[in-house]
């Protein structure tokens, strides 16, 4: 092929791109499927990420909690990463492993997540909640 043909395709070939990405209520390929799990899986760590700054700064002036904290982040990543190797087995290898996969991950931060949003919330003198208000 000519290279300025090459060229003149490269917008085009990115728009395709661009669009097929952008449609994942829509995906009906698996490879589109699988990158669209990926993105809501890094959307969920995300949102987990940003959650555990906030407890982590509320935890500053208790640094033994801090500690636990991170211990138990240290833990539930473990977990979560041989939960959803465990439950992806049955598909392992196959195309449909990443979607799988990234759906397990998924479903279990947002449950992480969930959590989190509870330790931000406790009411003053909430003696079972670790995480003390604002």
């Amino acid at each position: 092929m000519h290279p300025r043909f090459l060229l003149a395709l490269t917008p085009l070939l990115l728009l395709s791109t661009v669009t097929h990405a952008a449609d994942c209520d829509n995906a009906t390929d698996q490879a589109t499927m699988n990158q669209c799990a990926a993105q809501q899986n890094k959307a969920a760590d995300k949102e987990l990420n940003a959650l555990y700054q906030q407890i982590t700064n509320r935890l500053k002036s208790t640094p033994d909690s801090k500690k636990l904290l991170v211990a138990a982040q240290r833990s539930w990543v473990a977990f979560r990463d041989a939960e959803c190797t465990f439950s992806s087995a049955g598909v392992e290898g196959g195309s449909a492993y990443p979607l799988i996969y990234s759906n397990c991950v998924t479903e279990l931060t947002k449950a992480r997540v969930q959590t989190f949003r509870n330790y931000l919330k406790c009411q003053e003198g909430d003696l079972s909640c670790p995480v003390p208000g604002a």
